[in-house]
């Protein structure tokens, strides 16, 4: 492979963000972790989630890099990681076209789950890829007015999970093509367990929020850490990683969980390390690998909640 093939390939790996990969596995492995535990655990649906969950984030990462570019929302005095558009790494057409082709990938592969699921998956599936675009797309950029921390708990921790548990439980105990809401499909207990996924989804663009706000306020990108400053963004943070570790217990205390649920309590020093990086840094220096550790705590989490949930 010639050195231009070479960073050319690097350049695509650079703009799908694989590190950002977890926000899309975290939710599929905890709504399948409760399925798991209620007796609906159905593979070929929790397989499809990751896969269309996956391309939807890459989706929306490649709709980030372009849109953020095209809009002057990056610049060369960008403290984050490497944008292949704004760099001119990769030209925007490309970029643009890439998006739409995930995005349409997404979609195939979400043809099967609104076979299994029915009409209520065809509603979601359509919100979440019009969502990824209008993040930073469109007329009215979700990420540019205050409204990306929203989005991100919605569409990657509420919707992921209950989607996540909703797809099994409609293979189990409904017919396929449903133009209604089966029973049991939906309960409080896979609410319940969204919200520490979400939280710490959320948490990962405030880390991001945090580190950008000086740019961000430069180029008319008014997120919440532009609007209302660092203390509030570091109250956030603390506030969402508050909820996520007293769900689990909630779940043990009230709702007739075991003990195993407590597992993620044992990722409480990763997250007390990322809180003190927050409450105390805002270069790039230092909120890089703490964005980094975000992301690793939002999958050890996961992975030891899904657990917990199931066993």
């Amino acid at each position: 492979m010639s050195g231009t093939e070479l960073s050319q390939t690097r350049a695509w790996v650079l703009a799908a963000r694989p590190q950002t990969l977890p926000a899309a596995a975290a939710p599929v492995v905890v709504g399948a972790g409760l399925a798991w535990h209620d007796g609906i655990f159905a593979l070929l649906p929790t397989l499809a989630a990751f896969v269309g969950a996956a391309l939807i984030q890459i989706g929306t990462n490649f709709a980030n890099d372009y849109y953020d570019a095209i809009q002057g929302a990056d610049t060369d005095a960008r403290e984050g990681f490497t944008r292949v558009t704004q760099s001119g790494l990769i030209a925007p057409k490309s970029v643009k076209r890439a998006m739409y082709l995930t995005f349409a990938a997404a979609i195939g592969v979400g043809s099967y789950l609104v076979y299994v699921g029915g009409l209520p998956i065809l509603v979601i599936g359509l919100l979440s890829v019009l969502s990824g675009i209008a993040y930073t797309g469109g007329p009215y950029p979700l990420g540019y007015h205050g409204l990306g921390d929203l989005f991100v708990f919605v569409f990657f921790g509420v919707i992921a999970v209950m989607g996540t548990y909703y797809v099994q439980a409609t293979a189990v105990l409904a017919a396929p093509l449903s133009t209604t809401i089966p029973p049991n499909t939906i309960t409080w207990t896979a609410f319940l367990a969204s919200l520490p996924v979400a939280a710490l989804s959320t948490n990962i663009l405030v880390v991001n929020n945090i580190r950008d706000r000086k740019e961000d306020a430069t180029t008319g990108k008014h997120t919440l850490a532009v609007r209302f400053g660092y203390r509030f963004s570091r109250l956030q943070f603390a506030g969402l990683a508050t909820l996520a570790y007293l769900i689990p217990v909630w779940l043990w205390l009230a709702e007739g969980f075991g003990s195993t649920v407590l597992l993620p309590l044992l990722t409480i020093p990763i997250s007390g390390q990322v809180t003190r990086t927050v409450w105390n840094q805002t270069a790039g220096t230092a909120l890089n690998p703490a964005l980094e550790t975000a992301g690793k705590l939002l999958a050890a989490y996961s992975l030891l909640f899904g657990l917990g949930l199931a066993f």
